[in-house]
């Protein structure tokens, strides 16, 4: 019979991993830790990039050179403010080091948790400035731009 079940699972698995199912991730707020409403995104931002960090949790545009050049633009139009041109931090954190106020955000999962549901302080959701897709640009720029020490940069991993 354990043989019988371990047939089972093992041929379900393989089903699985050959046809590209995976289990998609759940998005919770930074703070509350409730599961985020994605219906309250801004329109547009549903594109494959965005169903591929739905499934994955990754950032598909981390190393692609024209979404993060895209990325500097919106971020120069809507974070920088706070944030620094640099991501060095003004009122709000630095983003580019490894002193994160939000561990978290070492991952990509966590750190478009943060941009999309808002942190404590002066940090606002940002479903409303950005479509989901939009954050992702935003968050391969701050990506790119990182100094801090490899081994504590989740996404790469």
């Amino acid at each position: 019979m354990k043989f019988k079940k371990i047939a089972i699972t093992t041929a379900l698995a393989g089903l699985f991993a050959t046809t590209g199912v995976q289990a998609e991730i759940t998005l919770r707020h930074a703070i509350q830790g409730t599961v985020l409403d994605l219906s309250f995104a801004k329109k547009g931002g549903n594109t494959p990039a965005f169903k591929e960090f739905m499934q994955t949790g990754k950032n598909p545009y981390n190393t692609d050179k024209e979404a993060i050049e895209h990325g500097e633009s919106l971020y120069m139009t809507g974070c920088s403010g706070c944030h620094g041109h640099e991501a060095e931090g003004k009122l709000g954190p630095g983003l580019a080091d490894d002193y994160w106020t939000y561990p978290s955000i070492a991952t990509d999962k966590g750190l478009f948790e943060l941009l999309f549901g808002g942190a404590k302080g002066m940090m606002g959701p940002q479903y409303v400035n950005f479509n989901t897709d939009e954050m992702l640009k935003i968050m391969a720029w701050i990506r790119s731009i990182y100094t801090g020490k490899p081994k504590k940069a989740k996404w790469l991993k």
